[in-house]
């Protein structure tokens, strides 16, 4: 396994419980989020290391992420929909690597273990994480930073640095 760093948009719920995990991990972390930083309950804090795309929206900021990436994980709840199932629409169009995580019915150690083998399988050092928001998925932060957060300690296990 090769993560080098974790990549997300900056919205609230998954994305943010991504980039939470890999800054309390002292992981790097970044990604590209709309035109002034919006996110559904406004800015996006200046404490998420993210480039904003000029003149972009949400849908914009998904595709770029999506490219800078090597793969992308895209966590749900029973079914993709909205802008996580606009993330999974354009990694088939782009035929990008990624795996899907149904929270419902995947445990966050679980969900581990199958991302660990995605990203050896595909040989992912930047991963993008995707799914969504808050508003609209209550556990979406929480169970994604644990997941994340549980990924991160497990690469470092497995490539200490000197």
């Amino acid at each position: 396994m090769t993560l080098e760093q974790i990549i997300s948009g900056g919205q609230t719920g998954v994305d943010r419980g991504a980039l939470d995990a890999a800054l309390q991990e002292g992981f790097p972390c970044g990604g590209w989020c709309p035109d002034g930083r919006e996110a559904e309950n406004g800015r996006i804090p200046d404490r998420y290391p993210l480039k904003e795309l000029e003149g972009a929206g949400y849908r914009q900021r998904t595709i770029q992420n999506i490219t800078d990436s090597d793969g992308t994980v895209i966590i749900y709840y029973t079914v993709p929909e909205g802008g996580t199932a606009e993330t999974l629409a354009q990694c088939l169009k782009r035929k990008k690597p990624f795996h899907l995580i149904d929270a419902t019915e995947i445990k966050p150690k679980r969900a581990v273990m199958r991302l660990a083998f995605f990203l050896q399988e595909h040989d992912v050092a930047r991963l993008n994480v995707a799914g969504p928001r808050q508003s609209t998925a209550h556990a979406a932060r929480e169970y994604t930073q644990r997941v994340v957060t549980q990924l991160i300690r497990q690469f470092k296990w497995l490539n200490p640095t000197p």
